[in-house]
């Protein structure tokens, strides 16, 4: 789960990080009085959307009085923003931050994540700040530091002090004191990205998270209620947040052949012989494991949801999900949803025959396949209208 920067900077703020001062603000009248209480003198109006490259696209304006911020809120409030990770669709501003102006020395980038091939926390720092990481550690890798942190132990200080040494930051005490801030937020969270771009020193000698970028585990979120409240649903796909209702796994994509498959790995795999045979998944669907009929119903409902959709393929593996399961869900789901658009099926597994059985006595068209290749040339042939 992602949140908006101003969010983030109030959970980092409850752990001791150093963050602007800033106010929230939903209208330009809400911009302006919060301008005002923040001095009236020069403030940023930062506008709030789950995506990084705002600066570039113009979502950050450097604004000198209240008046001048209303502008500024009134122009962003309501456009959309198109940067590199928003994709061409781009994302409208909902939301903005107004934030006190900082005399800035130096920018750096500080992040936090989860290895998955240390199996461990690392800590990552570079004196490139305020740019895209991507493009340091592609071109100049050797100016990104890491740490490794040790579950038992936790981050010590002097990994802290070593990384700000690193990066060039003379006060190495008061910059591990806030990164070892940063760690606590970070575990208590349950977080699973943390990002400061950048993490600035002002002329005064400060160290302050300028920007604030947090993803969260869903799988963890039920520990943190006051986490999940911070959703903001307008951010996202309306398909995906229909599908996590139902506990589906869905990711909305560009093609035009629906994909409902059981397990991440098989559903990859799947996405990749569609592609082989010339064709476009519109989705990555897994109903797990222990999917039900209800569930199956439920995936239907989303699939048909999109309207790019010209075919489906449902590739199931039936272990824990037996194939007499999911044709009883299937047929039941066609029945009463009227998928309009042909459907490809193949599965093996546990009680395979009897699930082929059924889908064949049900007087529906639905078109089998015993290999994934001979399934995934099919839905791209029906999808063409072959």
């Amino acid at each position: 789960m992602k949140i908006h920067e101003y969010q983030a900077k109030a959970i980092l703020s409850k752990y001791g990080v150093p963050v602007p001062r800033g106010e929230v603000a939903f209208s330009a009248h809400e911009a302006g009085d919060a301008a005002r209480r923040l001095g009236g003198g020069v403030v940023v109006v930062k506008a709030q959307i789950h995506a990084g490259g705002r600066g570039k696209a113009g979502g950050v304006k450097v604004v000198k009085n209240a008046e001048e911020a209303e502008r500024a809120a009134a122009a962003l409030l309501g456009k959309t923003l198109v940067t590199y990770q928003t994709g061409p669709t781009g994302q409208v501003v909902g939301r903005l931050l107004i934030e006190e102006g900082l005399a800035i020395d130096r920018e750096l980038y500080l992040s936090m994540l989860v290895d998955r091939a240390s199996q461990q926390i690392v800590m990552m720092i570079s004196a490139e700040g305020g740019v895209d990481i991507e493009e340091v550690a592609a071109k100049t890798p050797e100016k990104i530091h890491k740490e490794f942190i040790d579950p038992a132990v936790g981050l010590q200080p002097f990994q802290a002090r070593k990384l700000a040494f690193a990066a060039g930051i003379t006060d190495g005490n008061k910059a591990a004191k806030m990164m070892l801030a940063l760690y606590r937020a970070f575990l208590a969270t349950d977080a699973s990205l943390l990002e400061i771009n950048p993490l600035i020193t002002t002329k005064n000698g400060d160290l302050l998270a300028l920007d604030a970028k947090m993803n969260f585990d869903d799988n963890g979120l039920y520990r943190h209620p006051e986490l999940r409240d911070l959703r903001d649903h307008s951010e996202e796909d309306p398909l995906e947040v229909e599908a996590s209702k139902y506990s589906l796994n869905y990711i909305r994509l560009d093609g035009n052949i629906g994909c409902m498959v059981n397990g991440a790995g098989l559903a990859m795999a799947t996405m990749d012989i569609i592609k082989l045979a010339g064709g476009m998944p519109a989705n990555f669907l897994d109903v797990g494991g222990g999917a039900t009929a209800e569930q199956i119903r439920n995936a239907f409902k989303i699939l048909m949801s999109d309207k790019n959709v010209k075919a489906v393929l449902i590739n199931i593996f039936g272990g824990i999900l037996r194939c007499d399961v999911l044709a009883q869900g299937v047929i039941a789901a066609v029945k009463e949803l009227g998928v309009p658009v042909p459907i490809v099926i193949r599965m093996k597994g546990t009680n395979v025959e009897e699930g082929k059985r059924m889908l064949a006595e049900s007087g529906l068209n639905f078109t089998t396949a015993d290999t994934m290749g001979e399934a995934a040339d099919k839905v791209v042939a029906l999808a063409e209208g072959r």
